[in-house]
């Protein structure tokens, strides 16, 4: 067992978030933010977990408008939204 598995094994969390991808490091952030104490546990480096064919694109779901799923648009523009709240400093608008 190594050294970060036993600072592991004597903590105690709100809440253990298993995977380092996009899902599970946006789930670990709100968590925090919250003011939960929380635990993410990835198998291998934290910069390896992303999908390695993400566009890293946040986009506000217009694509949906097309297909009429109206309720995805909405999802989607309201995920961006926190994105922009939340991280500004990650989102770049891209110009229209």
């Amino acid at each position: 067992m190594g050294r970060r598995s036993i600072a592991l094994a004597r903590g105690t969390f709100d809440v253990l978030v298993i995977g380092g991808g996009m899902t599970g490091t946006g789930v670990a952030l709100d968590a925090a933010s919250r003011g939960l104490r929380v635990a993410l546990v990835e198998k291998d480096d934290l910069r390896r977990a992303r999908r390695p064919n993400s566009s890293k694109m946040a986009h506000g779901g217009l694509r949906y408008l097309q297909q009429r799923e109206f309720r995805l648009v909405y999802e989607n523009l309201a995920e961006r939204q926190r994105l922009l709240d939340n991280a500004p400093h990650l989102i770049t608008p891209s110009p229209s």
